[in-house]
């Protein structure tokens, strides 16, 4: 299996987790659960779909010639965008979504991408806190 295909099955696991997780506490904490959770599934799946996307697209566009590439790539970042507008469009006209229920699914793959990069190198976090006499 391709590295990129496990970084990719890593990040939608821990999504499809925490969307579980704010499922079972709507469930447990809101007055009106199924609408959250509805609009966490509707969210979530779709911030899925447009990861995988994403990720199609880089990786048929790094074998493209620099000029199609770029074309390629613009294409598909409007027809992704173009998809999480109609989404939100959705969500907002429809009375059985929470809205921000919605976004928040949505955006639960771009958070877990940044959080694990962010965390992920440990080294950089031990130079940033030494003292200016130590380094």
């Amino acid at each position: 299996m391709k590295e990129t295909a496990k970084l990719q099955i890593k990040i939608i696991k821990i999504d499809l987790i925490i969307l579980s997780v704010l499922i079972i506490i709507s469930f447990v904490f809101l007055e009106n659960p199924l609408i959250w959770a509805k609009g966490y599934i509707f969210g979530g799946l779709i911030g899925i779909l447009n990861f995988m996307l994403l990720a199609k697209t880089m990786e048929k566009s790094v074998t493209m010639h620099p000029a199609k590439a770029r074309s390629y790539a613009s294409v598909h970042y409007f027809i992704r965008y173009a998809i999480v507008g109609v989404v939100i469009i959705i969500a907002l006209k429809a009375d059985y979504l929470n809205a921000l229920a919605v976004i928040i699914g949505l955006l639960l793959i771009k958070f877990i991408i940044l959080f694990t990069n962010l965390f992920n190198n440990k080294e950089y976090y031990k130079r940033i806190f030494k003292r200016k006499g130590e380094r």
